[in-house]
């Protein structure tokens, strides 16, 4: 069964090889997730304090945001109650026109009250008019050109200050997906292991995106709408206290919305999004194994889980969007109610001349402007409970254990022939099932070594180990004498070169691709490197030669030129160490003879790992380590193994019974091959 470099799993771990479709198994992983999916959400209060400290660099950004939200509620609050001193011109104005030229307004009303028109005196004492003069339109003029420059001020304000922020939760974010990246690259194999990469995807960018359009639609209008109930309440107590108690009344009701709402919402965003991360692991589980998917004619049992999981993410998308869509109604609904009681309540204060009508006006706009920003605010926390609940699986990924760092006095890696040495290593996926138990064997410079065994005996596992991909449990892995446990990563891997049963190319040229295995090797080198691996035998048929780019899936070449290319990549990197894992199975018979004399070339002077399933292909190799649960059952030559007729007999007996002859004439021709090669002058 095929391996990549992580997944080891189900050969290394005693799995069954054969390619079945495990329906109920993938049933039961789709159900489960991730494993961090399983885990209750966080308290919404830390982690969105959290959240906020992302923000910390950009204090002052935050500061100079807040105060330009002064400047700006300052102006706008000012607005209402200089357009309502413009209603008061025209009003007035109106009035003291229809009134007798030459009294003063205190004739009149007292000329009133004597007809017993009380009530329009009382109205009339609260204004300021001039019996017998119309509407001062200078004065109105003068009023309605300073009420248009507040607002214009006010908007040029709030324009910067959400310009501002906006640009700090676009560079917060832009770290936020900076970090991580960078923790993916710190994560051991075994995360990715029981990751699926669906769901890693979905955090990395669904996630971190639902954060940002979150936070620009919430943390923009958050400082400037706290600022404008503040001052929109200051201005309301100014006009009437007794107004201003009854647009309190809505306080308490959205209050109690946003307690009863608020915890339901947060708790049905936090299943949107495990939904959404199920759903896309399907979709590229899905889409990854297409073919496989074909050929075993699962199309309706795939259709069927992606119906449900996508049934499951329409009823958590429709409760997240019911209960945060009912936050601004209601408010609305909280404020309506509010405005009733003051429309009602200032009418009765103008006729009995307590305020003017003007004022009044102005106490409607600030009783708007007081429930717009609570609605805002209102609408603000559901938001913000979606931005929580997709932060929480971020920072979940941030907080996954990372891979033990190298030591900062790590010893640096001395050039070498390239010795291996395992001195009773030591390790195991699980520490109740040991896996790999005191492993001890040398490989000399220059020596290719064959892994053979069953499936599950652990030798992907073994290179693995020389790769530090996972570190031993205990005994030490020597190279040239030094611990790798001790040594630096990426210098050790540096020394090694793998090539991998599953061939993995990016969306590039072939030239590129060459290349990944030395960014630093010249065109004649790439092309000397394709020449050996035999990439230069089929690379002409292409449209644009070496030039060609591959698609996303490399899907424009076969799967054995996909193999050819990762071979040459290998010649590239020039590794002293080479790790071949049933590198040649997916090629046709004839393009592996070829590859057996390019292989022997590539791994002249390099201590080389060869993992086989075929065993005609290694019969060459200076020594051979049959391994068994773990352990190394045998190890020789093929010849010294074949007489001993122990288990590397009864595996070779095994594979060749049925059809011994044609099986070891084909081994014959494969061992020629390599044999020519090496003694071939351009092996050299």
């Amino acid at each position: 069964m095929s391996k990549t470099v992580n997944q080891t799993t189900a050969d290394e771990r005693g799995e069954n090889d054969e390619p079945e479709f495990d329906e109920a198994a993938a049933a039961a992983a789709a159900q489960m997730g991730d494993f961090a999916d399983t885990r209750p959400a966080k308290n919404f209060g830390a982690s969105f304090k959290r959240l906020v400290g992302l923000f910390a660099p950009w204090k002052w950004v935050f500061a100079l945001a807040t105060f330009l939200g002064i400047i700006w509620v300052t102006v706008s609050v000012l607005a209402p109650k200089v357009l309502g001193e413009a209603t008061n011109i025209i009003f007035e104005g109106f009035v003291g026109g229809h009134l007798p030229a030459g009294q003063s307004k205190e004739q009149v009303i007292a000329g009133l009250e004597a007809q017993g028109q009380t009530d329009f005196a009382q109205m009339l004492s609260a204004m300021h008019i001039v019996p017998g003069e119309g509407i001062d339109f200078y004065r109105l003029g003068q009023t309605l050109l300073f009420v248009l420059l507040l607002y214009f001020v006010a908007n040029a304000i709030d324009y910067l200050s959400g310009y501002l922020l906006n640009g700090v939760v676009v560079k917060a974010m832009y770290r936020l997906r900076e970090s991580v990246e960078e923790k993916i690259h710190r994560l051991p194999l075994a995360y990715f292991d029981r990751v699926k990469r669906g769901e890693l995807l979905s955090r990395v960018t669904n996630d971190v995106d639902n954060i940002t359009n979150s936070l620009q639609q919430s943390l923009i209008y958050a400082i400037t709408s706290l600022l404008q109930v503040i001052g929109v309440l200051i201005m309301m107590f100014v006009i009437s206290w007794q107004l201003a108690l009854v647009a309190l009344v809505m306080i308490p009701l959205t209050g109690g919305i946003f307690a009863v709402i608020g915890p339901k919402a947060q708790k049905a965003f936090s299943g949107q999004w495990k939904a959404t991360g199920k759903l896309n692991a399907r979709v590229e589980e899905s889409f990854s194994g297409h073919a496989l998917v074909r050929v075993f004619g699962r199309e309706q049992k795939i259709r069927a889980g992606f119906a449900e999981e996508n049934e499951e993410l329409l009823g958590a998308t429709m409760r997240a969007q019911f209960l945060s869509g009912m936050m601004m109604p209601l408010m609305m609904f909280a404020g309506n109610i509010s405005y009733v009681g003051i429309a009602i309540l200032g009418g009765l204060q103008v006729a009995s001349g307590q305020l003017r009508l003007g004022d009044v006006q102005a106490f409607i706009q600030y009783s708007q402007q007081f429930t717009q920003p609570l609605a805002q605010l209102g609408s603000m926390a559901t938001t913000l409970q979606s931005a929580v609940a997709s932060a929480e699986r971020v920072f979940e990924l941030l907080e996954a254990e990372e891979e033990t760092p190298d030591a900062v006095d790590a010893p640096a890696l001395v050039p070498g022939p390239g010795k291996i040495e395992f001195q009773d290593a030591s390790f195991s996926y699980d520490p109740e099932n040991p896996l790999v138990t005191d492993l001890s064997f040398t490989v000399e410079p220059g020596q290719t070594v064959a892994i053979v065994g069953p499936t599950g005996a652990g030798k992907t596992t073994l290179v693995n180990l020389v790769m530090r991909f996972y570190d031993i449990d205990s005994g030490r892995i020597l190279l040239d004498g030094q611990d790798t446990g001790e040594l630096r990563r990426r210098e050790l891997r540096a020394r090694t070169g793998m090539v991998l049963q599953d061939p993995w190319l990016f969306q590039g040229s072939i030239l590129e691709n060459i290349r990944y295995g030395r960014q630093s090797a010249t065109d004649a080198e790439v092309l000397e490197a394709a020449t050996a691996a035999y990439v230069d035998r089929f690379v002409h048929s292409l449209p644009d030669g070496y030039d060609t780019v591959l698609d996303e899936e490399a899907s424009n070449i076969s799967a054995g030129e996909k193999q050819l290319v990762t071979i040459a990549r290998a010649f590239v990197a020039n590794p002293a160490v080479l790790i071949l894992d049933e590198a040649t199975s997916s090629v046709d018979t004839r393009t592996e003879l070829l590859l057996q004399q390019a292989m022997a070339a590539l791994r002249k002077g390099r201590t080389s790992f060869v993992i086989a399933h075929r065993l005609s292909t290694i019969r060459d190799a200076d020594l051979i380590l049959v391994m068994e649960a773990g352990r190394i059952a045998e190890q020789g030559t093929h010849d010294s193994l074949m007489a001993a007729r122990g288990a590397y007999w009864r595996l070779h007996e095994s594979q060749y019974e049925g059809a011994h002859d044609d099986g070891d004439a084909a081994g014959d021709a494969a061992a020629a091959a390599d044999a020519a090669a090496r003694e071939a002058p351009h092996a050299e």
